[in-house]
């Protein structure tokens, strides 16, 4: 019981630490080198710079030729931190760590921490330190910088921390868990004029609220029913003024689907309505579509070995094996178009519990009593990954 005390006092200081000194996408520099730290003091083999900030950490235990990667995310938002009573709040103004990545390193590190003193495996780990999960650039720059041919591995797990599940409970699920996140912006050019005399112009701004509306019938009357997607217009910008009709019209939205079939139709479907309308009104209209996120697909064989580790280590009634699918979007998913693994959620807080404030919000923070508990998940996940 003292060791378990001792453990989780580990974790907790390391993870208010890291909430302490928030850093973004790409800046994490003091994060990594603090990381990397910790690493090197457990005996690890510690590679900085990948992709960045990014760095790996291998521990070789035995003669086994498998290896497994654990990957943890290490950069906070733009967000300024709205919690003048914590005693652990950012000290970086305008920065904190809203999403929980905070908890992730902590709770990797515990692994890294139970497995290199028990060294109950037979193969290698590979602790994976990820810049820039957040906008969807950090996985792409390790991958590029040659992660995967300079430390191969035969699978990868990882975590999220998540609101709404109450704590310590591990949900994942085969298949799509986290969806695609595609970027699209529509110009419209059209012919500006007075306000009193319209009969003069090419009103962008009818034609864009026509594609607004259009755009809602792909999902409605052109996806499959039983798959999901979202079309969001988010943004409406004209330069017109309240007596004139203006000539340009931007209007700018993501959409979200779990499939590369779905994310194809919703792209060309979209580019149809957008370019055919404005034909139609003798305006002229530029489409832009880009991919951000991947989405994330488990493997139904890597979900299966993490229900069992989860459930080893949390209870079978504490797991969710057929979680539903959630349209938020995340990085780990480029990592699964190489390599096969699972991805997972482990519950922060519901209703009135501590860490049931949602992600990405001025007051939420990562609850320090599940840091053990995703510690010795992955730690667990190893070990059936890799048996003596």
């Amino acid at each position: 019981m003292t060791q378990d005390i001792y453990f989780a006092k580990a974790l907790t200081g390391w993870r208010h630490a890291f909430h302490r000194q928030p850093e973004t996408g790409f800046e994490e520099v003091g994060t990594s080198q603090t990381v990397a730290t910790i690493l090197e003091s457990l005996g690890l083999d510690v590679h900085r710079g990948i992709g960045g900030t990014g760095l790996v950490a291998n521990l070789r235990v035995g003669d086994g030729g498998g290896a497994i990667g654990i990957r943890a995310d290490m950069d906070a938002l733009m967000i300024a931190e709205q919690a003048p009573e914590r005693d652990h709040a950012s000290q970086v103004p305008g920065k904190m760590h809203a999403c929980g990545h905070d908890g992730h390193m902590s709770m990797v590190l515990g692994a890294a921490k139970l497995l290199a003193e028990s060294r109950d495996f037979n193969g290698t780990v590979r602790f994976i330190f990820q810049p820039a999960e957040e906008h969807g650039r950090g996985a792409k720059a390790m991958i590029a910088d040659g992660l995967l041919e300079r430390f191969p591995i035969d699978a990868i797990y990882g975590v999220h921390n998540m609101p709404g599940i109450p704590v310590g409970r591990i949900a994942t699920r085969p298949g799509g868990i986290m969806a695609s996140e595609d970027n699209f912006v529509v110009r419209i050019r059209g012919k500006g004029t007075h306000a009193a005399r319209p009969h003069m112009g090419v009103d962008p701004l009818v034609i864009g609220a026509q594609i607004v509306v259009a755009l809602q019938t792909v999902v409605s009357r052109n996806v499959d029913p039983g798959l999901s997607a979202v079309v969001s217009c988010t943004e409406f910008i004209t330069d017109g003024i309240r007596n004139a009709i203006p000539t340009n019209v931007v209007i700018k939205g993501d959409t979200r689907s779990y499939t590369p079939d779905v994310q194809q139709l919703l792209e060309t479907r979209m580019r149809d309505i957008c370019v055919g309308l404005c034909a139609m009104h003798g305006a002229h209209c530029e489409f832009e579509y880009t991919h951000e996120f991947a989405p994330t697909v488990n493997r139904a064989d890597n979900t299966a070995l993490a229900v069992c580790a989860a459930q080893a280590v949390a209870g079978d009634a504490m797991v969710d094996a057929e979680v539903a699918p959630v349209m938020a979007s995340e990085d780990f998913g480029v990592f699964l178009q190489h390599v096969p693994g699972n991805f997972a959620f482990i519950g922060n807080g519901s209703g009135d519990e501590p860490g049931a404030i949602p992600l990405h919000n001025a007051g939420y923070d990562f609850n320090d009593a599940i840091l053990p508990l995703g510690a010795r998940y992955f730690a667990q996940i190893v070990r059936d990954s890799l048996p003596r």
